[in-house]
Order: C-alpha cells, then structure tokens, then sequence
C-alpha cells in the first residue's frame, strides 16, 4: 500500500494510491474518487479491494486542479469539491483515468483484466468509461451524479449501478432510464439509502445498502474481471 505516480498521455504527472493483495492479484480495479480527493475513504476504499485478492489504484484526478487535495465531508468541503470539478476537462478526467488503467495493465503484466469503480463524482466517470476508455473489462458506477447528462453514450463493457432510493443526484429514474436502454446493465436501488450511502465518514452512510452493495460489486469483479 502506498503512493505511486501516473503520467497521462499529455503528460501530466499525477499522484495515485495503489493497494496489492497477497499473491497474485486476480485482476486490477482503478478506483475514481468523490469530490473530496484520495482521503482516508478512498484509500480504505482501494484497500479493501486488494483484501478481496485485487490490485487497485485510486487516481489523485484533482491534481489537474490542486496536488495532494483531500478534505472531509463538511458542507465546506462539497462546496470546494464542486469548485474543482468546475475546474476540470472531461479529456483531461478521461486521460487520468485511462493513466490509471495503463498502470493497472502493466502491474498485472498483461495477464488480467482491468474494471474501474466509482464513487459519486467518480461514478459518472466510471459510467463514461464504460463507453470510451480502452483497456476496461467492467464498470461498477456508484451514485454518479452526473450520469443522466451522458445516458446516451452506450456502454461497451458490462455495467452495474448502485443508486439511492432517497437520492436526488443522481435519482432512481436515471436507474430505470438506463435500464429500458440498455437491458443488459445490471441496476439496483437501495430502500432508505440516499447519496453516499456507502462512505462510512458520511452522515448518509447506510450500512446495509453499503454491504449489500459490495458483495454485489465484488461477485461482479469476480463474474467479469477475475482469472
């Protein structure tokens, strides 16, 4: 566990932390961050995964805005997260991430398959990699709120999505819009959850929804990525 450095192909350098399980990994996940940077969660987040036998990288993607950005979950906080996402370029997101999956590639020598997972912020990235990236096996999108802006562009590799019931943003309509285009995505809606369920440092966090939801993100892995 620790920080490594990743260079997109424009070449900007940027931060990310890499978490390697014991033995050989069974695949690799780039993990995309919410607005408050590679914190604690995040990090946990990517460590977790390596427990269940994957190697995962979590992109600092903020460094485009802010090196070594993380912050907590205070009202202050989401108001200077949505400030850097103001600040980004979806070409310049979409370079970092695939950064991330080029390292994850490499790491696993060529011999393994690569998904991506991502949370609020992170979740419309993953959803719109699904569509663009190279190199992806599989995407598991959290509550991104900016998914129904970009329901149009069709994934091209096996899609699951974990909304809240009581989200706004993304809301569960945007599930069933997905669902009726795209029947094969895999889409569930958690009762009582609403956005951010699954971060534990959150006032929202559910802790049934969020383990209900890793078990499924995990035998998702397992079902398209593992060898």
């Amino acid at each position: 566990m620790g920080s490594i450095e990743l260079t997109a192909a424009d070449g900007h350098k940027l931060a990310a932390w890499k978490a390697a399980p014991q033995g050989t990994p069974k695949g690799a996940i780039v993990v995309v961050q919410e607005i408050f940077g590679i914190n604690s969660h995040i990090r946990a987040v990517a460590d977790g995964f390596a427990g269940d036998g994957y190697l995962a990288i979590a992109p600092a993607f903020f460094d485009r805005v802010e090196r070594g950005y993380e912050t907590g979950y205070t009202p202050e906080d989401i108001a200077a997260g949505r400030e850097r996402i103001g600040k980004l370029d979806w070409n310049n997101t979409l370079a970092d991430l695939a950064a991330g999956i080029e390292a994850a590639t490499e790491a696993l020598g060529g011999n393994g398959k690569v998904g991506v997972v991502g949370y609020c912020w992170g979740g419309t990235v993953a959803w719109r990699a699904a569509a663009r990236a190279q190199g992806l096996g599989t995407s598991v999108c959290y509550y991104g709120g900016g998914i129904g802006d970009f329901v149009a562009e069709k994934p091209n590799v096996p899609v699951l999505l974990h909304f809240g019931a009581k989200d706004t943003t993304p809301s569960p309509e945007t599930g069933k819009e997905i669902e009726r285009r795209y029947p094969q995505a895999e889409v569930h809606v958690y009762p009582g959850a609403g956005h951010g369920f699954n971060c534990d440092q959150r006032g929202s966090y559910d802790a049934e929804s969020a383990k209900l939801a890793r078990t499924r993100t995990v035998a998702f892995f397992d079902k398209h990525l593992a060898r």
